[in-house]
Parts: C-alpha cells; structure tokens; sequence
C-alpha cells in the first residue's frame, strides 16, 4: 500500500477514529486548486508556494484522486504550481486537462500559469477541453517584472507573451483571465489600460500574502516581507482600478481561508494558523476525512464569489 501523506502515523490515527461527518456540515468540494508541483522557472519574491520538493504524483494516481473529488461533488478543478507547464513541457498537464473534461466531464477545467512556457501546440491538442487559463501579470513595466522575479530579459518578453496567449485563447475558444498580486514593487501602477485592451473575463487582484514557512520564517525559501504591503495600500490600488469592469478584488481576509488546495501529494493545506498543515493524502484516508482537516470557510468561499460563471459556451462570442 502506497502512503502520500508523510507522516504514517497520522493515517493509522486518522483511519482507526469512528470518524462520522454530519451531512450539514459535510463540505462539498465544488472547486478545488490541485498544486501538482513546486517547481517553477520564475523566481517571485512574494511566492507562496515555493519549491520545497520536485514530487509530482504518477499521472494515473493524480487521475484517482481526481476521480475521487468528482465523486464527492467537484465541480471545477484548476490546476496550478509552481508553474504546471514545466512538468514533462505541459504534457502531464494536457493530459491531466483532457481528463478533467472528457473522462470526468467535469463543468469547469482551469489553469493558472506565468504563461512562459506555452505553445500554441498546446492549446492546438488540449485547448478544447480546457475552459478557462489565468495568465499572472503584476507589471505591464520589464524593470517591474524584473524586481519582482517575473522578468525575462530586455525586451518586455512576458508582457509578448501574455499579449500572444490572448490570442491563442480566441482562436482556440479558451476563457483568458488575469491574476495579479499587488505588492510594494507594482502598488502605484496604473494598469487599468492595458487590462482594458486585453479584455480578460475576470482580473483576479490579490494581496500579498505572507505564509510562515514559504515566503516568511526561518523555514522559508523566500522572504516576502519587502512585498508586502497593507489594507489601505491594497484599498488605494483597487480605487485606481475600480471603473474596470472585469476587476475582482481579494484582500488577505478573503482568500487565506476560502480556497480548497491540494499539494503535490492530495494533501489539503490548513492555512488557518498562518501557515500551511497539510492534511492526510486523499489517496490514503479518502476525501471527506481528508476535507475535514483543511481549515476550508466555506461561507468565505461563497462570499468572495468562489461560485461564478466557470464554463466557457461552445462560442466565445456567446459570453
């Protein structure tokens, strides 16, 4: 028997409880963050997420455990890192992907991704299962990008390649949406004008997030604390922005809490306490066992709008 969660005594205990989970408060997970690996080719200072291992799951395990969340009530699941294009150059992902939409036939398959290593061969095999891919931009400036740890090079190469995933998008009938943290580096950018140009579904404005043991603390592999920046810093930001009409704010309050995600091994991360306690792998203890130990808001999930419009039409036009 293979064991995903590190400590095995934690399963044994987990397994011999008379665990009985009240229908009421039984969490459903109708959107999940799968995490399936840490590595990643750009180097932001604020990561949360960071290179702590290189596991990535047997891609027939990783399909189990999608299987399993389907079968307990998942209704969209995004795929994330790291950054997901690096593991076998988006194949694992693809397949992952196609999974997702034509086995499972879940509502809504999505992707996050600093967008540096997409081809349109991909989106060419696995563009039509995929609904939605999240593009990160925090800077429309290359010495911004660069400070932060998103540059690559002198010639503004991520904002080309962003401009360009667009286009593959409309081609291939993907929803393009954009995410972007906001931190000291970027905090008085004005990027209302090319958000606008770019039209994506959703811009999806985040906080910069410390988490003891990834981006603070003395376990950490980076230090964020010269990213971070405070509420109101965060608030003057969103009323620069506010006439834009795709943005979609989230403070530190809104998101620590409200996401469902699984790491490289299908372990809910608990960030309650400031920092990520993984669960028992879903693969070891099943998935209700597993979700009740993830520290999950639900009520915070539904607050901030965790539930929206996640399915692309057959025509991108029908949006």
């Amino acid at each position: 028997e293979k064991f995903y969660t590190k400590d095995v005594n934690l399963i044994k205990t987990t397994k011999n409880e008379d665990v009985h989970i009240n229908d009421k408060l039984k969490i459903i997970p109708r959107s999940v963050n799968y995490h399936f690996t840490r590595q990643c080719n750009y180097s932001c200072g604020f990561c949360f997420h960071t290179a702590k291992t290189s596991y990535v799951l047997p891609l027939e395990e990783a399909k189990r455990g999608l299987k399993m969340l389907k079968e307990a009530g998942m209704e969209k699941i995004n795929f994330s890192g790291g950054e997901p294009f690096i593991t076998q150059k988006g194949k694992y992902l693809g397949e992952l992907v196609k999974f997702g939409k034509e086995d499972l036939q879940l509502p809504s398959v999505t992707i996050v991704s600093n967008g540096s290593l997409i081809r349109e061969s991909w989106f060419k095999e696995y563009g039509g299962y995929l609904d939605i891919i999240a593009i990160s931009c925090d800077s429309f400036l290359e010495d911004t990008n660069k400070k932060i740890g998103r540059g690559q090079g002198s010639r503004n190469d991520h904002i080309k390649k962003l401009i360009k995933i667009r286009e593959w998008c409309n081609k291939y009938n993907v929803l393009f949406k954009v995410n972007t943290v906001v931190n000291t580096y970027n905090l008085n950018e004005d990027m209302a004008e090319n958000i606008v140009l770019l039209k994506p579904i959703r811009w999806k404005v985040f906080q910069c997030l410390l988490l003891e043991g990834e981006n603070v603390g003395k376990e950490a592999l980076r230090n964020a604390e010269p990213f971070y920046i405070s509420d109101d810093q965060f608030k003057k930001f969103l009323d620069r922005h506010n006439h834009v009409e795709c943005l979609v704010p989230e403070c530190n309050t809104k998101m620590k809490d409200s996401y469902l995600i699984l790491d490289e091994y299908m372990r809910f991360l608990n960030c309650q306490q400031g920092s990520k306690h993984p669960s028992p792998s879903i693969l070891d203890v099943g998935v209700d066992v597993a979700l009740s130990k993830s520290g999950f808001d639900e009520n915070m999930f539904l607050k901030r709008g965790g539930i929206y419009k996640w399915s692309k039409p057959k025509n991108l036009y029908d949006w």
